[in-house]
């Protein structure tokens, strides 16, 4: 994308009142950031937009652009617009996606299968282990977990996506800031291993109406929301709340009638969200959509993530899912994969080796088979095949 273009965005981005809804108003009408900067000022007006509005797109704030423009040249530094085809097609989907997004780290992520995790800043330390727990598990079967940096439930699942696999925040400041400033050495470190992600500009910083907005973006990129505990008020319900009128998966985990930190859970089970008491319920109940995604053939792999192996000593997750297909009836690749793993547990650079499929390919194809209950992930990161599915 030129200069020019992001700039227009940019100015978009910054109109005061310029919401989501009215700038994707404004592209409709005009086909471009650049068209709808440059439209005529009687032309605007006829889409609702207000004097002060009209002031603020012809005369914007160049240093803010500026210094969004500074930071993008950054390494591992990115500004996607909804007109970009690296934007997160989950999120754009949205009638509320974020006209731009700021993004540090690994931009591929966001087009990933991810499992958004939120609950209480102040979880009990049964709360915090299954978080951690929970999310290990699920980023080391390749699911990206998304949160939103916050302090409790929030810093556990990044922690322990970290573990195993990979993690995405969602900020409510500009990209250029940490909130709370605890967090400094843990938004360096997913900046590092995942992606960091905003809507606000650089140099924004926290405000109360922020961190709504942050949600309903944590929600949007994700196959569905786990809230692991959380009060009657806690801000996690607005993110599966978000989730629900988005199309998306609610899962909640109960605890104890007695724990206020239960309440917000069960109020959620109440209204409809899945009850989850395992990692095994969690993905049967995303299997379908896990499929979906992953279910491509072996020669295009290459174009999906690649997910880390278990580490030694950790016990990874055997599907208790009724297989979806028999190896007879399985694609011609998957039906070679599993053929060559033999009779006993064997390494993914193994069959790398043994059938010529590219380490991504190998890794997508026996995340499928093991949903569908053809093999399991064992402790060390080797597989073993069901010889009974």
């Amino acid at each position: 994308m030129s200069e020019t273009d992001l700039t227009a965005w940019l100015t978009l981005a910054l109109t005061p009142g310029l919401g989501p809804r009215r700038i994707a108003k404004l592209l409709a009408a005009f086909g471009s950031a650049e068209a709808a900067c440059a439209a005529p000022t009687s032309a605007l007006r006829s889409l609702g937009l207000s004097e002060p509005m009209l002031a603020a797109l012809r005369a914007p704030d160049a240093a803010a652009i500026s210094a969004s423009l500074r930071w993008a040249e950054q390494a591992e530094a990115h500004i996607l617009t909804l007109a970009d085809p690296a934007y997160p097609p989950r999120l754009a989907e949205l009638s509320s996606a974020p006209p731009l997004l700021f993004v540090r780290g690994d931009l591929a992520l966001l087009c990933e299968p991810q499992l958004a995790i939120v609950g209480s800043r102040n979880p009990t330390a049964g709360g915090v282990q299954t978080t951690r727990a929970f999310a290990a598990h699920l980023a080391g079967l390749g699911l990206v977990i998304t949160s939103g940096m916050a302090l409790g439930v929030d810093a556990a699942a990044h922690l322990g996506a970290l573990e195993t696999g990979r993690t995405i925040a969602v900020l409510g400041t500009g990209p250029d800031r940490v909130y709370p400033a605890a967090h400094r050495e843990l938004a360096h470190r997913i900046g590092s291993e995942g992606a960091l992600v905003s809507e606000f500009l650089p140099g924004v910083g926290p405000q109360a109406s922020h961190f709504p907005r942050r949600n309903r973006i944590i929600s949007g990129l994700s196959l569905g929301t786990l809230v692991t505990e959380a009060a009657p008020r806690s801000g996690s319900l607005i993110t599966a709340r978000y989730a629900a009128e988005q199309g998306r998966e609610v899962f909640a985990i109960p605890g104890s009638i007695h724990s206020p930190l239960a309440r917000g859970c069960h109020a959620l089970i109440r209204e409809g969200a899945k009850l989850i008491d395992s990692v095994d319920q969690l993905l049967e109940e995303l299997a379908p959509q896990l499929q979906s995604y992953l279910a491509q053939p072996a020669e295009s792999a290459d174009s999906r993530p690649s997910r880390p192996p278990a580490k030694a000593g950790q016990s990874s997750h055997r599907s208790s899912a009724t297989p979806t297909a028999t190896p007879a009836d399985l694609d011609p690749d998957y039906a070679r994969l599993l053929e060559s793993m033999g009779q006993d547990p064997v390494a993914p650079d193994e069959l790398v080796a043994r059938t010529g499929f590219s380490a991504q390919a190998v890794s997508s194809m026996l995340l499928l088979l093991e949903l569908q209950g053809h093999v399991s992930c064992l402790a060390g990161g080797r597989y073993c095949r069901h010889f009974g599915a």
